[in-house]
């Protein structure tokens, strides 16, 4: 069974009315473009994970592994601060 709530569930306005609440809800499947690490050419920078206004980017021991893409909403970010020499992060389009 799922834990998402319906519309009559929701607070008016979809106000948070608690912090620290937003792992709670998966907005993932909003997006249309999902980012795609190239592994090989990433140099851990971590200046994504800096930038993503969802925390949507997976770092573990300093480097950065991935995209946790239950909470991405493809705003393309990452990939747009990701250095122009390096490029590891890309768009495509979602469902391909």
């Amino acid at each position: 069974m799922s834990n998402l709530k319906n519309w009559k569930e929701l607070t008016p306005g979809a106000v948070i009315e608690e912090a620290g609440n937003a792992a709670e809800y998966v907005t993932g499947g909003w997006r249309t473009y999902r980012p795609v690490l190239d592994e090989e050419k990433c140099i851990h920078c971590l200046t994504c994970w800096i930038s993503c206004p969802d925390t949507a980017v997976i770092v573990r021991d300093e480097k950065m592994t991935g995209f946790d893409y239950d909470h991405c909403k493809g705003c393309g970010v990452c990939a747009d601060v990701c250095p122009k020499k390096v490029q590891a992060i890309s768009m495509e389009q979602e469902g391909k």
